[in-house]
């Protein structure tokens, strides 16, 4: 898998590049987790960095192309997208603990 970057521009309101990009693979379109990894490995940023929102692959043609948001911070992700992006994503939020905090009701007798 062949990733080419087609665009690139920074939004530093919300501390993110907008990356523009083309991936040409011998097989089926490439997974969504595969295209945010190797896009990660280019730009030389973290994984959790990285999310992919939209990629296109024309009927019977070999490149995908696509749109994702590179972050300066795993943080700043979670801040800014929206949680069935980061679920798509396989971005974990941290809120984990508001689970383990809900009060148990006790019957007296």
């Amino acid at each position: 898998m062949e990733v080419e970057i087609l665009s690139q521009e920074q939004n530093p309101m919300l501390h993110r590049t907008e990356v523009r990009f083309q991936i040409v693979h011998d097989e089926a379109t490439p997974s969504r987790l595969s295209v945010r990894d190797s896009l990660a490995a280019k730009l030389d940023k973290n994984a959790d960095e990285v999310v992919v929102h939209e990629m296109s692959t024309k009927f019977g043609m070999r490149k995908t192309v696509g749109y994702a948001k590179v972050y300066d911070s795993s943080e700043h992700a979670r801040d800014v997208e929206q949680d069935y992006m980061l679920e798509r994503n396989k971005i974990t939020a941290d809120s984990d603990a508001e689970a383990d905090n809900e009060p148990e009701a006790e019957e007296a007798e």
